[in-house]
């Protein structure tokens, strides 16, 4: 990806990951747009960066999504990458009863959100140069967490539908990318103290570095091996890795 002269959307883009990419991507020369539901955030990531803005938008409403997008397009004509950033994160228990209001919470905004963000906006980012649709998933999308099944299955339903997309988009301009994170220290699952999870700011370093180059996927090192997980012999290390969490998160 080209990482600088873009016009960048990134949705959650207030806080997390999300604020982190927004500022490295501003640093470097972008103009960028950042999106979440909560005014205040977005007011003080504007405040602390001149120049990029923000819009209040909910990604579970797709009428919002339609206003947003129209806005952005009318705007930001020269918009040509969105990052599709916004996600929630809860325990879940997928071994008895699962709450109804956080299974369709997680899945509207984490998967339905993103699908509906970039169908909004695909036709104008086609008529861009140096167009790029990207998708923050996870490395759980590979090595689901069981204590959050249903965030891991959006997680790992995302990565299709990046697969999908990429293929259906191979003869246009516009590129498909998927970043997927490790465990970092963010406001998700109350991680920012977290001392086994990566530092937010050694997250960015090294995803800026990779985003730099001409992968499609977005790995730290610290993702590899969870995406090279996924085979015939795959349950091995799911129910070793979850064992830990279980005796990390005492569950």
């Amino acid at each position: 990806m080209k990482l600088s002269g873009n016009t960048i959307f990134i949705t959650g883009g207030a806080s997390g990951i999300g604020r982190g990419l927004a500022e490295a991507l501003h640093q470097r020369g972008n103009k960028v747009i950042v999106g979440g539901r909560r005014r205040g955030y977005l007011d003080e990531v504007v405040a602390a960066n001149p120049g990029m803005a923000a819009v209040e938008f909910d990604i579970t409403d797709p009428a919002s999504i339609e206003r947003v997008a129209a806005q952005l397009i009318a705007d930001y004509p020269d918009l040509n990458v969105l990052i599709n950033n916004a996600g929630v994160m809860q325990p879940d228990n997928a071994g008895g009863h699962v709450d109804d209001a956080l299974l369709v919470s997680t899945v509207e905004t984490n998967l339905m959100g993103p699908i509906r963000m970039t169908s909004a906006l695909i036709d104008h980012l086609k008529t861009r140069d140096n167009a790029v649709v990207a998708y923050t998933s996870s490395v759980l999308a590979f090595v689901p967490l069981a204590l959050t099944a249903v965030y891991s299955s959006t997680k790992a339903a995302l990565h299709s539908y990046v697969l999908s997309q990429r293929f259906m988009l191979r003869d246009t301009a516009v590129r498909v990318l998927e970043i997927a994170p490790p465990w970092v220290r963010t406001d998700l699952m109350n991680s920012r103290e977290a001392e086994q999870a990566m530092p937010l700011d050694a997250f960015i370093e090294e995803t800026m570095a990779v985003l730099g180059t001409d992968a499609d996927e977005i790995l730290v090192e610290s993702a590899k091996p969870f995406r090279a997980n996924p085979g015939p012999g795959e349950h091995g290390f799911v129910d070793e890795f979850n064992k830990g969490a279980v005796e990390l998160f005492g569950r």
